[in-house]
């Protein structure tokens, strides 16, 4: 495959995508934990909120060359 050149142009919008990404799972991580708080059978969905808070770590992780 051939590597093309990241302008700045790409790479503020590849910033701004991952932030947007991460700020969403974040959100639903919290707002999970507020379900989980109020339900009957929270683990399943305290499992979600993990999985959430993970995503949003793990998505600074990723470059341009990744996809």
């Amino acid at each position: 495959m051939a590597q093309t050149k990241i302008t700045p142009e790409f790479q503020r919008g590849w910033d701004a995508a991952l932030a947007a990404a991460r700020q969403w799972h974040e959100d639903q991580a919290k707002k999970t934990l507020i379900q989980a708080r109020r339900s009957r059978f929270p683990k399943n969905l305290e499992r979600e909120a993990e999985v959430h808070a993970k995503c949003a770590e793990l998505i600074g992780l990723l470059s341009p060359d990744d996809v």
